[in-house]
């Protein structure tokens, strides 16, 4: 059988970074591909090149054994290709059939008119396919994450796509919301459709995948059936390495100083009466599921978003923190889960990253810059934390995102921060950076930094925390000791709507709590 898309011997640099070389992926229709790797393996450029977004360098793609040039994402649209990137491409203020056929409104009154109800219709006819409850009226940027993700898809299939490629499609999703993507994923692969599946997350191979295609530094490794090869192989192939999945070890912290205490924190229904303590050298792990209100305990303290009441002691002492900068001052750090958009600036150099937070340590006379020092500081911590860059001088959008992550852990550090918090540090970033990550954060707690560590995947709060708090839906349900702690104990702390009893508690979760 001929394979639907085959691209046979890829190359592709940017400035300073030579991302593919002699790169080799195939699908066939009705299949889903896993396309593996580090971050910076090259997966992404591979597919933006199958997708129109970058041009080749050198090598040849073929469509159906036809040799093909994508000049464009029209051309590839054209050819039946879409791509759903990881950052939606949607506009939040039309509906759901306005995103659909943007620029390929129906028309009426000699096409000079929008034929609302024809566009509708047809917004209609694709989510019935997808067998897919969805109102074709609705706004776009009052829907769930889950529901945008869905209209992304019904676009791709507006399209009559043949090839749809998907880059961390359940990043963002819930265990539900997530059996209802592969649900419509199963449904397309029936229909003929060839997918192309972009994941760090290995749990879903299996289900979901029919090959998988390992990349590292931009080279192709090799492909396997799914079905008949373990996690650990995979796993292999993509880091050129074994790794362990250890857990870390659980002091006794219970004489460390406490360093940072919370008592009934209040904002509107997204925080209720939260209060938890957090001690030097501690990773506290917060679970939950999503919109339990974890990231809003963090941006609060932080002083992103205002408080409607509680108290805040830092160090012993209680602080009025009213803004960003009031907690920086207080050597307060937060790492948000959305890195792009509120952790770095990625039109600037790695360097210019890392020292922002304390750029006035960095002037002479309060004007000039000291280029040097500046320059010194970064390449320090490119060393200590291994950030792989060309050059401080790379800018930062060049950079993978397990990469881009350190650089956001780096300027916190070079503040000097004693209290940071993490929301979602792993997320979007392959196994390979993810050990590295958990290292270092084990590494900044032996040192005496007390660390926040805001997590969906149980797994990581379990492999990391000293102790546990759960919240469900904006309040504190409880806290679990590291040592006997399990998933199932979570999941009932992170479904239980109110507080529990000490008492209850410790029924709950087998007598494990703090």
């Amino acid at each position: 059988m001929t394979p639907l898309v085959t691209i046979m011997d890829l190359d592709k640099s940017f400035p300073g970074v030579r991302a593919l070389k002699k790169a080799r992926f195939e699908l066939f229709s009705g299949e889903v591909h896993a396309l593996m790797g580090e971050n910076g393996a090259g997966k992404s450029t591979l597919m933006k090149i199958l997708a129109g977004i970058y041009r080749k360098d050198a090598g040849e793609i073929l469509i159906e054994g036809e040799p093909v040039d994508i000049a464009s994402p029209r051309a590839a649209q054209d050819l039946g290709i879409s791509i759903i990137h990881q950052e939606l491409n949607l506009m939040n203020e039309l509906s759901a059939a306005q995103n659909i056929f943007i620029g390929r409104e129906p028309k009426r009154a000699m096409g000079l008119l929008l034929d609302e109800e024809a566009l509708n219709r047809a917004a209609a006819d694709i989510f019935a396919r997808m067998h897919l409850v969805l109102d074709p009226r609705a706004e776009v940027g009052v829907l769930t994450v889950a529901k945008q993700q869905m209209v992304e898809i019904a676009k791709a299939l507006s399209f009559r796509s043949k090839v749809l490629i998907m880059d961390e499609p359940t990043a963002a999703l819930n265990s539900t919301e997530i059996a209802e993507l592969f649900g419509i994923i199963r449904q397309l692969k029936a229909e003929g459709v060839g997918i192309v599946y972009i994941s760090h997350k290995m749990d879903e191979l299996k289900e979901i995948s029919d090959r998988v295609t390992v990349m590292r530094d931009g080279e192709y490794v090799g492909t396997v059936p799914t079905a008949s090869t373990s996690i650990d192989t995979i796993i292999s192939m993509m880091v050129g390495r074994s790794l362990t999945e250890k857990k870390t070890d659980v002091p006794d912290l219970s004489s460390h100083d406490v360093v940072l205490e919370v008592h009934n924190l209040r904002r509107s229904n997204a925080i209720q009466d939260v209060s938890f303590k957090l001690r030097k050298g501690e990773i506290l792990g917060f679970a939950g599921l999503m919109g339990a209100g974890r990231t809003e305990v963090a941006r609060a303290i932080f002083g992103a978003d205002p408080l409607d009441g509680g108290e805040i002691i830092v160090r012993g002492k209680t602080a009025t923190i009213r803004s960003p900068q009031d907690a920086v001052r207080l050597g307060i750090g937060y790492l948000s889960e959305d890195r792009k958009r509120f952790g770095l600036a990625t039109g600037m150099d790695v360097a210019a990253n890392i020292v922002m937070p304390c750029l006035s340590k960095f002037l002479s006379l309060k004007i000039f810059l000291k280029a040097q020092a500046i320059r010194d500081t970064a390449r320090s911590y490119i060393s200590q934390l291994r950030i792989k860059t060309p050059s401080d001088a790379q800018e930062v959008r060049f950079l993978s995102g397990g990469n881009q992550q350190k650089i956001v852990i780096a300027k916190w550090l070079a503040r000097d921060c004693e209290i940071l918090f993490f929301d979602e540090p792993t997320r979007g970033i392959d196994i390979g950076a993810k050990n590295e990550i958990y290292k270092l954060l084990n590494t900044l707690a032996a040192q005496g930094r007390a660390i926040v560590m805001i997590s969906s995947e149980l797994p990581e709060i379990l492999r990391m925390s000293h102790r546990i708090a759960v919240m469900c839906e904006g309040r504190l349900t409880g806290e679990l000791a590291a040592k006997g702690a399990t998933q199932e104990a979570i999941m009932r702390l992170a479904t239980q709507r109110h507080s529990l009893t000490a008492d209850t508690l410790k029924s709950a979760t087998g007598g494990s709590t703090t």
